[in-house]
């Protein structure tokens, strides 16, 4: 039962620093959204706001679907070390037993002949 409160504050932990890393995304993609319309002098106010609005849009489009597929290797990566480590893990334990079945024979043995 101790082990949900930490496992709670993790997960709040994650969702926080997800959220603080997509806010500093969205400042980015604000911040060269600007950049690039500074040189076109010739545009009005308004021409200026929707050409950054539509690149900082393309932007959070773009930085989503790179973490989507980030996320969905992060899962087959962990999937794949987790069948991993159960081959590993029975393959230990079949050769502790068998190391232990040979001792027990080599002692009942040595125990029969005395």
């Amino acid at each position: 039962m101790s082990g949900r409160p930490e496992r709670a504050a993790g997960e709040l932990g994650n969702t926080v620093e997800g959220y603080l890393l997509w806010q500093a995304r969205v400042a980015e993609a604000e911040r060269r959204a600007q950049e690039f319309v500074q040189p076109m002098e010739w545009l009005t106010t308004s021409q200026r706001a929707e050409i950054e609005g539509h690149y900082v849009a393309d932007s959070l489009r773009r930085a989503r679907r790179d973490l989507e597929r980030l996320a969905a290797r992060s899962l087959s990566l962990r999937a794949e070390y987790e069948h991993r480590y159960q081959q590993l893990r029975r393959r230990c334990m079949g050769l502790a037993l068998t190391v232990g079945a040979a001792f027990l024979t080599t002692v009942a043995t040595v125990l029969s002949v005395l």
